[in-house]
């Protein structure tokens, strides 16, 4: 194989490992961000639940104050009945008495009403203190994983690029400003397997002339379509059309 066509082969495999790894460092941030936001609508959900329990626990404070006033009340009609003097005072007192009484039913109710609502709050935020711890522990392993994965991912970009650095010196010029150049056009991807005739990135038939030449991997070759320099493998490419195994 052409000296040159073979380094730029790895060439190219070398600048696709820098653009993924480049990549995934890019998107840690997010990663990050999202992890954040998780947290903080499971904090949120904690809050709410609290402070739904306390709002429960001030309106059961009210209702007993209004309790103690009925209480108050009803125990004044009972007082005051004992010195009513006329059958018809006896029946008004009677019925101040009846709905004094129905009060305090309907207090005792309300009070009930929010005990149970309390309960069902404690189980609530229970449950939500458990998830929040759950999700803290299992935040914590993920930003360190991605930190972890960060780190790795640097060191692996400078000994790429060093070795790409290497690679690239090795290349005549015309070979790698070429490269360099179509790379530039085609968002990176310079080098392409040709396969069964046809550019395996761009798929258009090649000149039977064309892949004929591409065959002998003997000069560097472009598609004539997509411009990307052109090789022959005797085993299949990666998605990307580049060889692994071709170095």
């Amino acid at each position: 194989m052409n000296a040159d066509l073979e380094q730029l082969i790895h060439l190219q495999q070398l600048e696709l490992q820098i653009d993924h790894a480049r990549r995934r460092v890019a998107e840690i941030p997010g990663v990050q961000q999202a992890l954040a936001e998780r947290l903080a609508d499971q904090e949120a959900a904690v809050t709410g639940v609290r402070q739904r329990l306390a709002d429960n626990q001030t309106a059961r404070r009210a209702i007993e104050k209004e309790l103690a006033v009925v209480q108050t009340r009803l125990s004044k009609y009972k007082d005051q009945l004992m010195e009513v003097k006329t059958n018809k005072e006896y029946q008004a007192m009677q019925k101040e008495i009846a709905t004094a009484q129905e009060a305090v039913r309907a207090h005792e109710d309300r009070i009930l009403d929010c005990m149970e609502e309390a309960e069902a709050l404690t189980r609530e935020l229970k449950d939500a203190d458990a998830e929040l711890k759950r999700q803290q522990a299992d935040i914590a392993r993920e930003r360190q994983a991605l930190e972890q994965e960060r780190a790795t991912l640097e060191r692996d970009l400078a000994s790429t690029g060093a070795g790409r650095e290497a690679l690239a010196a090795k290349l005549s010029r015309p070979a790698l400003q070429l490269f360099e150049h179509v790379a530039r056009q085609r968002k990176g991807l310079a080098v392409a397997e040709a396969r069964d005739g046809h550019c395996m990135v761009c798929h258009v038939r090649l000149r039977p002339q064309v892949f004929n030449d591409v065959r002998r991997n003997d000069r560097l070759i472009q598609c004539e379509s997509c411009l990307r320099i052109l090789y022959f493998a005797a085993t299949p490419a990666t998605a990307d059309g580049v060889t692994p195994s071709a170095q």
